[in-house]
């Protein structure tokens, strides 16, 4: 093999690595996570990506207020009880759901929809099972990395940059 072979044969087995990189979802900047919790005999799951702040002005910039935002990066984050809850005090079926929120500087509106698509692009109300509202507060500390919580008794917090909303499920 001469020298121009070996270089080309270097050149695509290095584009080969990439591509495969670029397609293991916990390699992407804003990686793949999952709260997971059992509360009161019912498991809530949701998996969701985890964008970081890196030093841009996340809501009322990048996350637009008074807009539906698919709560989170890339693909829907989701949402699944392994039983019929309640979400606020309102009654939600069994189920895996798309959860969507929209935030505004007083408080957020929590969507549970059933339309699981790439993002909120293609959103559609009439596909929303809940809406409820919540007030949206300022976070304990700083979250560079946007992270899901569900605490035992339920509560599920919503945390980004200084911004905080929470929701109980039971």
């Amino acid at each position: 093999m001469n020298a121009k072979q070996l270089l080309l044969s270097l050149a695509c087995v290095l584009a080969t690595l990439t591509i495969n990189a670029q397609d293991d979802p916990a390699k992407r900047p804003s990686p793949p996570a999952e709260a997971k919790a059992t509360v009161g005999g019912k498991t809530i799951t949701i998996k969701y990506s985890k964008p970081s702040v890196k030093g841009r002005e996340i809501f009322g910039k990048l996350v637009p207020y008074d807009k539906v935002w698919r709560t989170g990066a890339n693909e829907t984050t989701t949402i699944e009880f392994s039983d019929d809850v309640t979400l606020e005090g309102k009654p939600v079926a069994k189920g895996r759901y798309a959860l969507f929120t929209i935030p505004t500087e007083k408080d957020w509106t929590i969507i549970i929809n059933k339309g699981i698509k790439w993002g909120a692009f293609t959103y559609k109300q009439d596909e929303d099972v809940l809406r409820v509202n919540v007030p949206a507060k300022k976070s304990a500390k700083f979250a560079e990395q946007m992270a899901i919580d569900i605490s035992p008794k339920g509560v599920v917090s919503i945390n980004w940059a200084d911004a905080q909303a929470d929701f109980t499920v039971k």
